[in-house]
């Protein structure tokens, strides 16, 4: 008999292999950009980082405490540039900036400021907090 498995095994499964994963943050990162939904980003960093050894041992690999990844990856409200990075690079990817293609131009893509690593990643109309003096 064929065991049955729930939607979320089976996307654990399939986000342990390094090339899955990261089309499914690429695909989670580009719908963020179409339409700022932060939850729903998160959402997919919090599944890779499950499916890639859990929360402690990301942590860990990243040099920052469970405890602040824990409370990156719940929050609703701003992405820490400096946390998404160290999250990035512990999954042995980084973050980079590419031109965008002719149908790129054509989509809504909202307003959004880069900042340094210091400072938070904010869209639309929010305005971008300095974690430092100028």
């Amino acid at each position: 008999m064929e065991k049955l498995t729930t939607w979320h095994e089976f996307l654990m499964e399939k986000l342990t292999k390094q090339e899955e994963a990261l089309g499914y943050l690429q695909a989670s990162l580009e719908e963020y950009l179409i339409d700022g939904d932060i939850p729903f980003f998160l959402k997919g960093i919090r599944n890779v980082v499950e499916a890639q050894g859990g929360l402690a041992k990301i942590a860990k690999q990243a040099g920052i405490a469970p405890e602040a990844l824990s409370k990156f990856l719940c929050s609703e409200d701003t992405l820490q540039l400096g946390t998404f990075s160290a999250i990035l690079k512990a999954l042995g990817w980084r973050l980079s900036i590419q031109p965008l293609t002719i149908e790129d131009h054509s989509a809504d893509i909202p307003d959004t400021a880069l900042t340094t690593a210091d400072e938070t990643l904010q869209t639309g109309s929010e305005q971008t907090a300095e974690s430092h003096p100028a």
